[in-house]
């Protein structure tokens, strides 16, 4: 069968009427975006940090002050700068401050520990390091003591920079740390600066298929890869992000993605630098926290994995009104069911728009258009994801590589310009991973005739159970249909006469109730023999990575 079907594009008649089909991003890259921004307006906001407030100006002169500081530590065109950081101004200027210097930018989980942090280093190659003061002793100075390290210049700063409201929620007052002897201090270059003024930074030429990120995967299926995302893929959804959200130099971007994480990076840093628009940060993400941010900031644009809005609507004290300065909030990096949605805009009274993306594909590759509600499949109960955003083309591909009808089941493959050049010095594994142009994803799904995308699951959660297919992607859709169901994952076991059976571990909503019996006879009643959990777990809480993703493989 060809590939026709896909060719027609039918997810264009889903796009708003006055929406445009293509995106031209009118920059190379987001150091040209942000700049311009600067020369328009130079005094006004770009990060709000708590109480403290950074114009474009004071973020262009901090990244500069950074950039001369890497540059005379020896840091030199191409090299990569780590950033173990959590959601603060540090990022923003490391981010900046890398792209001056002619660097690359490699953006680490701060949940790291020694070992995992020092493979990402040493595999990357990295020269330099800006990291939470509070890390160095613990996971860092081990890490660059390692055999294979390459880090010449390692930065700290601390998370109580730039404001002074110091949160106890999330933040404590005593907590600075003293700068190691051999360590900078980001503070303390930036306020050098000041007083000695900036030397002149080196004039680069950064083209769009040059190198600006290496985002690394979680490594579910061995060490982790280093995904190498150019100037281009970056500029470009952030472009996507600003044109489906309608996004202007008004606009309020809530941060509640890791900035580590790809969704976090583009939709709210990318973003923000490319529109000019405020930038709200506040560390790390805490629900009560961010529901008095959301009340004081008043943000219009939020992204997050659902399990940050559950958690919000878990604390009891989401009131009417709080959520009504939002006209775009969208929810990606984790499966969001149905049931959910209902639940989120029953209490808030917005609609929780679907987002799907992957490291590889630079965060967005399909949104649920402005203004839509996203179809439920009536057989699976799954909740589209949505369609392909501008200028990209997908193809659900059968297991032969051949094209899967409508309706029909097979692995979503991705092309377009936001789908990263290959793997850090993995040749094989950029390979194996690229097809005929097309990324494949590892994600099961399929295209209704309208265009509308559902996934299924990952192909490696798929449950063999006495010969049937059962995945945990539906299992779970329906499970958080019960009242008493606050998070649920399902995974398969091992049985001795079926080979593998349905599993659930349950955390329930606080102040409800439920029994095993009771949770089994729900699933019984609503999904085929084969599929409902023979086995519950109860749980006060279900693993998560740091994005929120709920962590099946720990719970196998």
């Amino acid at each position: 069968m060809s590939f026709a079907i896909y060719d027609e594009k039918p997810w264009l008649a889903r796009y708003p009427e006055q929406q445009q089909h293509q995106l031209t991003p009118a920059y190379d890259n987001l150091l040209e975006a942000f700049r311009a921004r600067l020369n328009d307006a130079p005094d006004s906001t770009i990060i709000q940090y708590f109480d403290g407030c950074i114009t474009h100006r004071e973020l262009d002169l901090a990244s500069n002050a950074l950039a001369n500081a890497l540059i005379l530590g020896g840091f030199q065109p191409g090299d990569r700068l780590g950033l173990l950081t959590q959601n603060d101004p540090a990022f923003v200027i490391g981010l900046l401050a890398a792209w001056k210097a002619g660097g690359i930018v490699i953006a680490i989980n701060p949940m790291n520990k020694e070992r995992e942090l020092a493979y990402i280093l040493n595999d990357s190659g990295a020269k330099a390091l800006l990291c939470l003061d509070e890390l160095y002793s613990g996971s860092v100075q081990p890490a660059l003591a390692t055999e294979n390290s390459q880090v010449l210049i390692c930065i700290t700063y601390s998370a109580l920079d730039y404001q002074s409201l110091n949160d106890k929620r999330i933040l404590d007052a005593d907590s600075r740390v003293a700068v190691p002897a051999g360590v900078l201090s980001l503070s303390q270059i930036v306020q050098n600066s000041m007083y000695q003024g900036d030397a002149a930074l080196p004039d680069l030429q950064i083209g769009s298929d040059d190198t600006a990120l290496l985002a690394y995967t979680s490594g579910t299926t061995g060490q982790p890869k280093g995904a190498m995302i150019t100037h281009g893929n970056m500029v470009f959804n952030a472009y996507v992000f600003k044109d489906w959200a309608g996004l202007t130099r008004e606009d309020v971007n809530l941060c509640i993605a890791p900035l580590f994480h790809i969704t976090g990076l583009i939709a709210h840093v990318a973003t923000s630098l490319l529109v000019g628009c405020r930038l709200v940060l506040n560390h790390r993400f805490h629900p009560e926290v961010a529901l008095d941010i959301i009340r004081r900031e008043r943000p219009t644009f939020t992204i997050g994995a659902i399990t940050a809005f559950i958690s919000q609507l878990n604390t009891g004290k989401v009131q009417k009104g709080d959520f009504n300065s939002f006209r775009s909030i969208y929810s990606g990096g984790a499966p969001v069911s149905a049931a959910v949605t209902e639940q989120f805009q029953a209490i808030t009274g917005h609609y929780l728009h679907n987002a799907y993306g992957m490291t590889e594909t630079t965060s967005a590759t399909l949104l649920v258009p402005q203004g839509s509600t996203a179809p439920v499949d009536v057989e699976s109960g799954a909740l589209s994801i949505g369609v392909p955003v501008f200028n990209t083309m997908i193809r659900i591909l059968k297991e032969d590589g051949t094209a899967a009808k409508p309706g029909e089941v097979g692995e979503l493959a991705v092309s377009g310009p936001q789908v990263m050049k290959g793997y850090w010095n993995q040749p094989e594994s950029t390979a194996s991973a690229m097809k005929d142009g097309f990324l494949l994803s590892g994600d099961v799904g399929f295209m209704d005739e309208n265009g509308w995308v559902f996934l299924v699951d990952r192909k490696k959660d798929m449950i063999n159970a006495g010969g049937y297919k059962v995945w945990p992607r539906e299992v779970e859709d329906v499970m958080y249909g019960h009242p008493a169901v606050r998070e649920v994952a399902i995974v398969g076991i091992a049985d001795d006469y079926r080979g593998e059976t349905v599993k659930a571990f349950v955390s329930l909503k606080e102040g409800m109730s439920a029994t095993t019996d009771e949770l089994i006879a729900y699933g019984k009643a609503n999904m085929s023999s084969y599929k409902y959990p023979r086995v519950i777990e109860f749980m006060k809480e279900l693993p998560k990575t740091n994005t929120g993703k709920i962590l099946r493989r720990s719970l196998r």
